[in-house]
């Protein structure tokens, strides 16, 4: 008798208490505008529990990110969650920065310490009249207004940490500022997640860990982008990618497969949440979603790519 296989359940994934989100990030021209949007008014039916919008090294992407999420707010019934770093910046900007979020409505930030300027690399410097890192930003933001505050998590540790017990300790210090969720960056070893699982429990930390997931729309822009942030590609995916830098329908259902693969493995394993990295696509997102049971609720959907005058406006 073949074994049980709750990703083969036929009901919903609602009914099955499958919880769902996605990052989007900020647009730099019309262009990426109109693909964000299309991207968003595909996958805001699926109902998501939050959708995050990023926030550039040193905060480069600021407006952009501020003017994203007011729109998420005012023309969809989406919950945004803004992401929000303290690098090269004051104290003072940043608690701007929150009480301008919790002016337009936003009630659930992903805080992060942020890249430094210069970008994945240079050394982090802490900005002296600033806010030291992802914990210290953690309890600036709870002290200021009354929002749900995400972290981010990191199952084979920051670039920037000594060790794996260095990382964890950095994690147990935002719950204990006031962090009610961690979202891990994104791995391609499901057993490296749940190492990872145990470790964090094991010193006391019983916050979600939602496992972030990345199809791969372009292997070698993942490959480069894993390597500046200590994620690890693991050979079996280059060999599936091997061959197929001219054949994009085919890198296309290669990306959809593994991503699925790994997605319905932690089903099986009892994993219930799940965070995507969209890159402001939403074709493989949403068959992944598809495949998770979930189905759009025509009342949590969002308008059509805007029009030009629109974009304008923005």
């Amino acid at each position: 008798m073949d074994s049980v296989r709750p990703s083969r359940f036929t009901e919903t994934g609602a009914a099955r208490g499958i919880r769902i989100s996605f990052e989007f990030f900020p647009p730099k021209t019309a262009e990426m505008e109109q693909s964000l949007w299309e991207a968003i008014a595909r996958l805001a039916p699926l109902q998501p529990n939050f959708v995050s919008v990023t926030y550039g090294a040193g905060g480069s992407t600021r407006e952009r990110t501020h003017a994203t999420v007011k729109r998420m707010l005012a023309e969809t019934m989406l919950t945004p969650a803004a992401h929000l770093t303290c690098v090269a910046a004051t104290s003072a900007e940043v608690d701007a920065v929150i009480e301008a979020y919790a002016q337009a409505g936003v009630r659930h930030v992903v805080a992060l310490r942020g890249d430094p300027s210069g970008g994945i690399g240079e050394r982090y410097a802490p900005h002296p009249g600033g806010y030291r890192n992802a914990a210290d930003l953690v309890g600036g933001i709870k002290r200021i207004a009354d929002i749900e505050v995400s972290v981010s998590a990191y199952p084979e540790k920051h670039p920037d940490s000594a060790t794996v017990e260095a990382d964890i300790d950095m994690l147990k210090a935002k719950v204990e500022a006031g962090a009610s969720r961690a979202i891990t960056q994104f791995f391609f070893e499901n057993s490296v997640y749940f190492r990872y699982l145990e470790r964090v429990r094991a010193s006391g930390i019983d916050i979600p860990i939602v496992p972030g997931i990345l199809p791969v729309q372009n292997f070698k822009q993942t490959k480069n982008f894993a390597s500046r942030t200590g994620a690890t590609v693991p050979d079996w995916l280059a060999r599936r990618f091997d061959g197929l830098d001219d054949d994009p329908a085919t890198r296309k259902l290669i990306a959809a497969t593994v991503a699925a693969e790994q997605v319905l493995d932690l089903v099986d394993h009892g994993v219930t949440d799940f965070h995507f990295y969209t890159m402001n696509r939403a074709d493989l997102v949403y068959a992944i979603c598809h495949l998770l049971g979930l189905r759009p609720g025509k009342e949590h959907g969002a308008r059509l790519a805007p029009t030009p005058i629109e974009t304008q406006q923005a």
